[in-house]
């Protein structure tokens, strides 16, 4: 499985997960799991025939938000900022969070509106305000890149 914990290994503190494919749900309880090599490997209660646990190959793991620890400061989830609407300091309309990638050096927003947009997530440099409950996101970046 891949996954989007920092570590990766973490997926493993938490239980039940959701599994998700399409619009089917099931909720599953981790029994054990462990790093093999650059994979992680996980024990499903209930679930102990290779070919049954082959099918649930593709399916996306999800856990409860209530299940993570809170955030402080100026932390957020990824999942907080994707839908937000972004605007730089002038007041253009970038359209909004469609999602985040990590490329190393620092995370960068993937903004959709009327073209798609990166813009690196620097806080205090190029993101200048984040409000969840306005949900909007204030950019210092120009309307041109």
């Amino acid at each position: 499985m891949f996954s989007f914990t920092e570590p990766t290994d973490n997926i493993l503190n938490y239980s039940p997960w959701i599994l998700k494919k399409g619009t089917d749900t099931k909720t599953v309880k981790v029994v054990t799991g462990r790093v093999q090599g650059k994979a992680i490997v996980a024990e499903i209660e209930g679930i102990s025939d290779r070919d049954i646990a082959a099918a649930l190959a593709g399916w996306e793991i999800l856990v409860e938000q209530s299940q993570l620890p809170n955030v402080v400061g100026n932390e957020y989830y990824w999942f907080d900022l994707v839908g937000l609407r972004v605007e730089n300091t002038q007041g253009s309309d970038f359209g909004v969070v469609e999602s985040l990638m990590e490329t190393g050096a620092n995370d960068v927003l993937i903004v959709k509106g009327d073209r798609d947009r990166a813009i690196p997530f620097l806080q205090g440099q190029t993101i200048i305000k984040i409000d969840l409950d306005a949900g909007l996101m204030i950019v210092d970046w120009d309307l041109d890149f």
